[in-house]
């Protein structure tokens, strides 16, 4: 549209147009000035400490038509939480400008790092351009956010990119509102930006090659050649190795010390994936949208990568080249790459190059490095399709730390900050009617995790000039982040709020659909390993009715010994030996089984003294837990007996094994079945004795694991819908319910998750489950914060009611 030449005076008007969410460095202003420059408006825009400000003077309906277009088609990294549009009294001068940023109290959010941009993928793959095979490529509308930033106003001085003054031609197209890189914080060239080289890690000469253009091709020619390369990524190092090489992969399985839990692949394209697995559309989408996480996938394909990739599993973690480096190093290699992270087992992922001539040299002789600092670890994301949405299961790069609105209710949300769990370790802000989650950490119980931690609350709550009014934890007394949260209540004198682990689990499930703060009670059903119980015990399978504020426990898992306690999270067959002694007793296994390998092995155990720690409850807690109970059916199917290799494998090899033919086509009387007893009482549960008899008798008579792996899923789906048919029933007088909630980290069990839903879904039910935050405890501090949140809104409501 052609600026007016006579505008009437009584149709212009001045006015303030205020932006908040995610704004900065993704392309907001040179969008503003365009549109601006199209409607023939005078005015300003720039970046300040509360996202985006502009100044406008038009037409009444031209400015509407702006900030319409805002609204529904901001850049592609923009997310809008709000536009407030208020007079200005300032006048303006003619023409529309970019105005440098404004200092003062930040309250926008930083953007997730994004997956190379399409035109930026073309430039480097063009050997006309200036940027040709550059590996640290960028635009508004890719490239690094969270890894490089330090500070707010997103400006390059608050980033790593400070150190890398621009060229000319850098400048200019920085300056330049017409051009994708305006103000693009990260812009860089071969001539002014960062610089890659291969090296060896003990100093010595690198091999060259004749055939390679540079370093990075040099890099896939010993990848090709079975060596180990360290590769300094976007969020910290990473290792890489031929995937299709069986000994380079158990190489460097030994030397990282991962001794069974899946490698993550990189592959060039789909092609490529699609030769060794299925690959849906869901799935093609997700592997090639701006998050570009690694995507679990079925290892379908008409060729077969080494069994050493992933053991036992039907499942393979495939990413695309998200990076420049990646894309670039993809030109040279024909086959895909184990592309883990650059650390020994349970270490975090090295970020600092000192630390990794330290650490990584013992397993890779070679690395690409470069100039550039990592300000923040992140670690890849990991998504699974299940019933027919993409599921988050670690939420991490691409992902972190976009904010989400809060739930109709929160309008009066405390600023809060709530302190997560102890493993899959998560934090998560509330601020200003949004909820912001941070990127995956780990276990606190490393070291290193734990002060990683606590680095990044800092940073957070520095970014987003978070001042907490009240603080939210786990119940757990002994959670390193429950007491790092007790020092902060108590040192900042700010009210703490002690979240129930399971209510935690529900109510991050509430939020991730959008559930009002008012709503209508829901029946939970989280299944985990372990979580503290408002009665001292040890929860993980639990039916729980309620909301955002309170729950009532009206079903679980039946309580059983852990003999050894922790160590029966490791060694599964102790879970099997106290449930089997709890369900039908030990004398009588051995009398009606004594030819069974797992009773046979069970009995070459100390028996008699794991009865007396039972007996007396030294050193083995009950526990309500399912995901023990998948632990002991793993140890009987012989699947996982002795020790775990990482968390969950018992559970996943399960899942793994399970016959998809008898899933869905055997008779459902074959499934094992599970008694409801204590109908009538608070919590009613399960009778486990029917499955074990039932399991053990196909074990005696030679049925096969996959077979049993089936029907031990579909048994358990219907007694989970069973229970809550007779709960809902139960509560009809006092508390009626009609949907379901899913969540606890054995939902991100395919065939479980799948096998629930249906039942429940034919029974009546509604069902909600988790897409954008994890089901495990990586989204266990969003459920303490808006638990918090509603507790402290609801106490609030009732002090103005005067009660």
């Amino acid at each position: 549209m052609k600026r007016s030449a006579v505008r009437p005076a009584e149709a212009v008007q001045t006015v303030e147009v205020r932006v908040r969410g995610r704004v900065q460095g993704v392309g907001f202003r040179p969008t503003v000035w365009r549109l601006a420059q199209d409607h023939g408006l005078d005015g300003d825009v720039c970046n300040d400490g509360e996202g985006v400000l502009i100044r406008l003077r038009g037409e009444s309906a031209l400015i509407g038509h702006l900030v319409a277009e805002l609204r529904t088609n901001p850049p592609p990294l923009a997310q809008i939480a709000n536009i407030e549009i208020s007079p200005c009294a300032e006048a303006l001068d003619a023409g529309f400008r970019i105005a440098p940023s404004l200092s003062g109290v930040p309250r926008t959010e930083i953007a997730p790092d994004a997956a190379i941009c399409p035109a930026c993928a073309a430039e480097i793959s063009d050997p006309r351009a200036r940027r040709y095979r550059y590996p640290f490529t960028n635009c508004t509308h890719c490239g690094p956010r969270l890894t490089i930033v330090r500070n707010v106003p997103y400006d390059r001085d608050a980033t790593t990119m400070a150190a890398f003054p621009m060229c000319d031609d850098c400048a200019a197209e920085y300056a330049d509102p017409a051009d994708r890189r305006f103000h693009a914080e990260p812009i860089a060239c071969p001539a002014c930006g960062p610089q890659l080289r291969l090296v060896r890690f003990d100093g010595g000469a690198v091999p060259r090659f004749p055939d390679a253009v540079d370093d990075i091709a040099a890099a896939a020619l010993l990848i090709a050649c079975g060596e180990i390369v360290a590769i300094k990524a976007l969020g910290g190092y990473q290792l890489a190795c031929d995937a299709t090489d069986p000994d380079a992969v158990a190489r460097l399985r030994g030397l990282k010390r991962r001794e069974a839990k899946p490698f993550a692949l990189m592959a060039r394209d789909l092609d490529m994936v699609r030769r060794y697995c299925s690959v849906d559309a869901q799935e093609e989408a997700v592997l090639l949208s701006r998050e570009a996480p690694i995507v679990l996938l079925e290892s379908s394909g008409r060729e077969k990568l080494p069994e050493t990739i992933a053991p036992g599993q039907r499942m393979l973690g495939f990413m695309l080249p998200s990076t420049p480096l990646h894309v670039v190093l993809f030109q040279s290699l024909d086959r895909p790459v184990v592309m883990t992270s650059g650390n020994v087992s349970d270490m975090p992922q090295v970020t600092d190059d000192a630390e990794a001539v330290a650490l990584l040299a013992g397993i890779a002789p070679y690395a690409l490095v470069h100039d550039r600092i990592i300000a923040n670890r992140v670690d890849d994301s990991v998504v699974r399709v299940m019933g027919s949405d993409i599921r988050i299961l670690r939420r991490a790069r691409g992902y972190a730390p976009a904010a989400r609105a809060l739930p109709p209710g929160f309008e009066a949300a405390p600023e809060l900050l709530a302190f997560g769990p102890e493993m899959k370790a998560t934090f998560c802000l509330l601020t200003e009617g949004r909820a912001v989650l941070s990127q995956h950490q780990g276990n606190l119980e490393d070291a290193a995790t734990y002060d990683d931690y606590r680095r990044n609350l800092a940073l957070y709550r520095d970014l987003f000039a978070h001042r907490p009014d009240a603080l939210a934890c786990d119940r757990h007394p002994d959670y390193l982040s429950t007491k790092l949260a007790r020092e902060h209540a108590r040192d900042d004198a700010l009210p703490l709020v002690e979240v129930q682990h399971h209510h935690a689990h529900l109510a991050s499930c509430l939020a991730d659909n959008g559930c009002a703060r008012e709503a209508p009670p829901v029946l939970g059903i989280v299944l985990d390993g372990l979580g503290y119980g408002d009665d001292g015990q040890i929860w993980g399978g639990e039916f729980l009715l309620g909301g955002y504020g309170s729950v009532a426990r009206l079903g679980c898992f039946p309580s059983v010994a852990m003999p050894g306690g922790a160590r029966a999270s490791r060694e599964p067959w102790r879970n099997l030996y106290a449930h089997l002694v709890t369900a039908i007793g030990w004398r009588e296994c051995i009398a009606e089984f004594p030819e069974l390998p797992a009773i046979q092995r069970l009995a070459s155990k100390p028996c008699t003294t794991l009865d007396a720690m039972m007996r007396s409850g030294t050193n083995a807690p009950v526990a309500s837990s399912c995901g023990r109970l998948f632990d002991a059916v793993a140890a009987a199917l012989g699947l996982s007996f002795a020790r775990q290799a990482y968390e969950g494998e018992a559970a996943s090899l399960l899942e793994s094994h399970v016959c998809r033919e008898t899933l869905h086509d055997e008779p459902l009387a074959l499934a094992y079945r599970f008694g409801l007893i204590a109908q009538t009482q608070k919590p009613a549960t399960f009778d486990l004795a029917p499955m074990w008899r039932s399991l053990l008798a196909d074990l005696a008579g030679g049925v096969g694991i996959p077979v049993m792996a089936a029907r031990f899923h579909k048994g358990l789906a219907v007694a989970l819908a069973d229970m809550a048919v007779m709960l809902a029933r139960r509560e009809a007088g006092t508390a009626s319910f009609d949907t379901v909630a899913l969540s606890g980290g054995c939902f991100q069990n395919f065939i479980l998750f799948e096998e629930t839903a249906r039942n429940l879904k034919e029974r009546g039910f509604s069902v909600l489950s988790h897409s954008a935050v994890p089901a495990n405890d990586g989204g266990i501090a969003l459920g303490q914060a808006v638990v918090a949140a509603a507790r402290m809104i609801e106490a609030g409501t009732d002090r103005r009611k005067g009660n």
